[in-house]
């Protein structure tokens, strides 16, 4: 099932202080990505499940700055309002609210700044991606890991010819 997102940005971080974020891959933002009407959480889910993303939880956004070295991961906003800093300390502040998705490609800083009440994330990882919660400087060890980790088969929300393929396959 296709996205009905009008508009997928892409914006790629350089490191940020002791947040690495990832050298060759943009994170993806699909605003508008499913249409925010009824209960948006098994929506997310349904899509994620059907384009093989697993590990799913539902929860919100740690108000702490943190990456993962061992996962891509994708953040669909099932409920509410958020403004999110992504990319480390000198990354970009980014308004969400529900309907809107985000890939964060490994090594990529996110952390909540503030939520509305009614703020659910529906999350999820690429097979046999586990996310570690990295809260300091990444090794080298780590910094290969990172580089290295496999792309995702699909995209979480479009399938195997989705907007990802487009934008992480030059790596």
């Amino acid at each position: 099932m296709p996205t009905t997102s009008k508009t997928v940005e892409t914006v790629t971080f350089e490191p940020s202080d002791w947040v690495p974020n990832n050298p060759g891959l943009p994170v993806l933002i699909y605003h508008d990505a499913i249409p925010a009407e009824g209960e948006m959480a098994p929506k997310f889910e349904e899509r994620f499940r059907e384009n093989g993303w697993q590990g799913m939880w539902r929860n919100g956004v740690f108000d702490y700055q943190h990456y993962h070295t061992g996962a891509h991961e994708v953040l669909g906003i099932a409920g509410g309002r958020a403004r999110l800093l992504i990319g480390g300390p000198d990354g970009a502040e980014l308004s969400v609210h529900a309907g809107d998705c985000l890939v964060l490609p490994a090594g990529t800083g996110h952390m909540r700044i503030e939520a509305s009440r009614d703020f659910l994330v529906v999350g999820a990882y690429p097979p046999g991606q586990d996310a570690d919660i990295e809260t300091g400087p990444a090794s080298e060890e780590q910094l290969q890991k990172i580089a290295s980790l496999p792309l995702p088969a699909a995209d979480p929300l479009e399938g195997e010819s989705g907007t990802l393929k487009r934008y992480w396959s030059g790596r």
